[in-house]
């Protein structure tokens, strides 16, 4: 399993790289848990497909590289490059043009070939200092 859950992880980054937003229909359960919080968005998988599908109009050269993968049980964990422009309005902000390139965290308990569940850490911080949201450190 542990190696399959990787090639599963690179195919979900892979497809949503390239705008195929069904590779959650075909990845994701119906009954997963997202634990990581993004406001207004159920922890479901819908609310999976509301976040790629807002994140892709946001950002529509969104890229997803990962790096190092670990898997260990039903968990695989990766570090990831998440990269785009913003050219559509974000989270209640017009498009401003920029891109962005912030680092993440994933792990994800596979049950079946499919996620069950989601926890990852994000940059968020990064991210709006790079939109020009918040100013950069000194």
């Amino acid at each position: 399993m542990p190696d399959d859950a990787k090639d599963l992880l690179r195919h979900f980054y892979a497809e949503v790289s390239a705008g195929n937003l069904g590779v959650i229909d075909e990845l994701v359960s119906d009954d997963m848990v997202e634990h990581e919080e993004t406001p207004g968005v159920p922890p479901t998988k819908d609310g999976v497909k509301q976040f790629f599908a807002g994140f892709r109009g946001a950002f529509p050269d969104l890229t997803m590289e990962p790096h190092e993968m670990v898997a260990e049980g039903d968990l695989v964990t990766a570090r990831i490059t998440i990269a785009g422009t913003n050219e559509g309005d974000f989270m209640g902000m017009p498009a401003t043009g920029k891109h962005v390139e912030i680092q993440a965290i994933d792990m994800i308990r596979v049950r079946d070939g499919r996620f069950v569940e989601h926890w990852g850490i994000t940059d968020a911080l990064r991210m709006m200092e790079q939109l020009g949201a918040l100013p950069a450190p000194a």
